[in-house]
C-alpha cells in the first residue's frame, strides 16, 4: 500500500497513480495537511472558501 499524495494544482488526493486523476498534471506531494470530502461543492462553505468546485477527497494544504 503506497503514501497518499496530494496534487499541487487542483489538490485532489489519491494513491496509486503517478498523475492526478482530475487534471493529469504530475505535480504532486505526500506532504499535505489536513484532508477535506466534498459531498456537495455547491452547499459547502468549507468548499467555497477553499475554491473546490469538484466532489472528492482534497488536501488542505499542500506544500
Amino acid at each position: 500500500m503506497s503514501k497518499p499524495k496530494a496534487c499541487r494544482i487542483c489538490k485532489t488526493v489519491y494513491e496509486d497513480k503517478d498523475k492526478c486523476p482530475k487534471c493529469d498534471s504530475k505535480e504532486f506531494t505526500e506532504g499535505f495537511k489536513g484532508r477535506i470530502i466534498v459531498l456537495n461543492p455547491e452547499k459547502s462553505e468549507i468548499a467555497q472558501k477553499l475554491n473546490l468546485k469538484d466532489k472528492g477527497n482534497f488536501a488542505i494544504k499542500t506544500r
